[in-house]
């Protein structure tokens, strides 16, 4: 019994994660319409600026600023921030699949530059050693795990909060629509190139602050966190879910996490040796199903968006 909760508790922890990085996503793809192929490059950004600012110094390696953690977290945001306002400075004149393209280039490049540069990151080895934060008050177990749970979903609940009125003002009403019509948005004197960097920016900070949440939760980032399947998944997230819904959002990453770990559970249990030395495949094969069928059955996703009527009628 004890060993099922302390399961639930991590199980919810890395999707309360991850459900903030696809938040991130949806604030870019549902509710500005950029579709970012790139997304572990921001959520990398994150993690290893986080780990960087954070750790002691060590051989080798960039490091050895030994920031309070509050202070590391937002200089991992800070660094997501950045490299998405340089990337969206060259790509977002691009549309849809010129965009993905590029962006997704971004993303390899960023993990080649990772695994590659040790003087920067410790390469393939990764950054270990990160002091997780109050470790020495609560110990390294279960208490710990579930004291982090409740700071992860604190963040998670004010990312939402935060989205949910940026969608709900004047601001979000611009994004959706630039997604619609840019040129009607400019025809009435808007200037969607900077409102899509700002939104850019933005969700990638959201990102950015995903990844050093997952890497001050390992205390330890490497090359193999930051692979293009990550991408994949939290796209699959949010088509689940509902682009342009944060609550589907939210709900689509659970059912895929949840989907995830139980077709791994399942194939190492159950399915013959043969077929268990294959398990990352047929994963890899089942989200890349999952995001095909929910485009062909079901588009709009489970959670579909929500437009809000304002009192004179017209949508909004």
């Amino acid at each position: 019994m004890i060993g099922l909760i302390s399961y639930l508790v991590f199980f919810a922890t890395v999707a309360s994660i991850l459900a903030i990085a696809v938040l991130g996503l949806n604030l870019q793809w549902g509710n500005t319409g950029l579709f970012n192929g790139g997304v572990v490059a921001f959520f990398g950004a994150g993690a290893y600026g986080t780990l960087i600012l954070g750790s002691p110094a060590l051989e080798g390696q960039l490091g050895g600023f030994e920031l309070a953690y509050p202070l590391a977290l937002t200089g991992g945001m800070v660094a997501a921030a950045l490299l998405a306002w340089a990337v969206g400075a060259l790509t977002l004149r691009l549309r849809h699949d010129y965009l993905a393209i590029a962006t997704f280039g971004v993303a390899v490049a960023f993990e080649s530059l990772m695994r590659n540069a040790e003087w920067l990151a410790g390469g393939a080895k990764g950054i270990r050693g990160f002091e997780r934060p109050l470790r020495a008050a609560l110990g390294d177990g279960f208490l710990y795990n579930l004291a982090f749970l409740g700071f992860v979903l604190c963040l998670l609940v004010a990312v939402y909060l935060f989205l949910e009125r940026l969608v709900g003002s004047p601001f979000g009403r611009l994004l959706r629509a630039i997604r619609e019509d840019e040129d009607a948005a400019r025809s009435l004197g808007k200037r969607p190139a900077r409102v899509r960097l700002v939104a850019f920016v933005t969700g990638s900070a959201i990102m950015g602050l995903a990844g050093g949440l997952y890497a001050s939760f390992y205390a330890f980032v490497s090359p193999q966190d930051i692979l293009p399947v990550l991408t994949f998944q939290i796209w699959a997230m949010l088509i689940v879910g509902g682009a342009g819904n944060n609550r589907g959002a939210i709900m689509g990453t659970v059912l895929i996490w949840g989907a995830w770990t139980g077709s791994g559970w399942a194939l190492s249990r159950f399915a013959p040796i043969e077929a268990q030395l294959y398990t990352g495949s047929i994963q890899f094969v089942m989200i890349g199903a999952v995001i095909v069928g929910m485009l062909l059955w079901r588009p709009q996703g489970l959670f579909p968006e929500r437009l809000v009527v304002s009192q004179s009628g017209r949508s909004n």
